[in-house]
């Protein structure tokens, strides 16, 4: 049996170490169109800052292809699957063969129709190679735009500050990390991003970018002018589906799949930020673009490939978690739920330790919570929200500083202590 796998990270190397457990003699192939062995995304941010070295980013040992005896194809870009023959087309002409073809390509960035964009100097940052393309304008940058107040262009921001860089972030919503924080969380990150140098502007946009041969200036949409020479694009991803349009692959934002991660197309999988799969909180098919999700799709695609048909996927809920000016936060399915829809809603806030703790149940069961300055005890309300476990006797704890497994009923405590042996 022939395997493809297209694109070289987490879900693929779930799947890869799935279908090593069970199979070592299936021929696996993996095209990316990234040049480089699996890394981890997320570090790239301290990578531009210098902390760390390329091979630091690794989160699996060099020789992992070959000890796993996977053949690679990296550099290369699948521009079209032809799913009728079974085969993928390179972009040099070449095509793949496979039996069984997991569709792992991931995100790409979302562009806005910004006049600009395409001068010198305007850059993206999801991958190693926009991390190393900014390091080497930064010896003629001095200030630096960065669109996009979410994680990535948080991420973004505090890399070129530690540059010793003067950074502004322009942030379309009216507090930044909109999609995962609510405003009181956030506006603890934003006292703590400021006071570090950080210049925030909300509810505003970029319009146009502007300069002769390379980046001068922006505008923005109540036409203020800010002078920089670097344009960091950070507005968050989208479903990387390029390659498949215009085919029979079901399609809506991201790759439609079922709990065994399949797609309509026979012996076509997919898994990771490509897909849209199902959110349990929120009951319904989206994208979920987050590390551990992936890892577990890639995971159960590489079981499924095989045959073994015991793994299947249960449903996921956003989750993320950032450290912000050295605040570290963390925020769990729903955290900001429409009002007037049967959701109950605790909070506890210490301005003076900027520790801030929210949790919102739905009935008796928890489907959101946030975390800002101590997260330490974030794990535990993961596992009560993911397993959905009735917190009616206990809910007004649940924001209390000492809560923990001592905060729970006997009973529970000893279910959930089993439940972790």
């Amino acid at each position: 049996m022939r395997i493809v796998i297209i694109g070289n990270s987490a879900a693929a190397v779930g799947a890869i170490e799935a279908v090593r457990k069970v199979d070592r003699s299936t021929l696996i192939t993996v095209i990316s169109d990234e040049p480089h062995s699996v890394y981890s995304r997320p570090l790239i941010s301290y990578f531009l800052a210098g902390e760390i070295k390329p091979e630091q980013l690794c989160y699996r040992p060099k020789d992992f292809y070959k000890k796993t005896h996977v053949r690679t194809l990296l550099g290369r870009r699948v521009v079209k699957a032809v799913f009728e023959d079974k085969a993928v087309q390179l972009d040099n002409g070449e095509k793949i063969s496979y039996d069984r073809l997991l569709i792992s390509t991931g995100g790409k960035p979302f562009l806005p129709k910004i006049e600009g964009l395409d001068k010198p100097g305007v850059c993206t940052f999801t991958k190693l190679e926009d991390a190393k393309k900014i390091s080497s304008l930064l010896k003629d940058t001095q200030k630096a735009a960065v669109i996009g107040g979410g994680l990535i262009g948080l991420k973004a921001a505090e890399a070129l500050k530690k540059r010793n860089i003067e950074v502004t972030i322009v942030e379309l919503a009216d507090h930044i990390l909109s999609l995962t924080m609510d405003e009181t969380a956030a506006s603890i990150l934003e006292k703590a991003l400021k006071k570090e140098g950080v210049h925030l502007i909300t509810s505003n946009t970029v319009e146009a970018i502007l300069g002769d041969d390379s980046v001068e200036s922006v505008r923005l949409a109540d036409g203020k002018l800010l002078n920089t020479q670097l344009v960091v694009v950070a507005i968050g991803v989208i479903p990387n589906v390029d390659p498949f349009k215009g085919t029979a692959l079901g399609i809506e934002k991201g790759i439609l799949v079922n709990e065994r991660m399949e797609t309509n197309i026979p012996d076509v999988y997919a898994a990771g930020d490509v897909t849209q799969a199902y959110d349990k909180i929120l009951k319904c098919y989206r994208t979920i673009p987050i590390w551990p999700n992936a890892y577990s799709q890639g995971k159960i695609a590489g079981y499924q490939m095989t045959g073994n048909k015991k793994y299947q996927y249960e449903g996921s809920f956003m989750m993320n978690s950032i450290e912000v000016a050295h605040i570290p936060t963390i925020s769990i399915g729903l955290t900001d739920p429409p009002p007037d829809n049967g959701y109950q809603i605790f909070k506890k806030l210490d301005r003076v330790s900027g520790v801030y703790r929210k949790v919102i149940l739905r009935g008796d069961v928890i489907v959101g919570a946030i975390f800002t300055g101590q997260i330490d005890r974030a794990g535990i309300m993961t596992g009560l929200l993911r397993d959905g476990v009735k917190v009616k006797g206990f809910k007004k704890e649940l924001v209390n500083e000492q809560f923990g497994f001592v905060s729970l009923p006997k009973t529970l405590r000893k279910e959930r202590l089993l439940n972790l042996k």
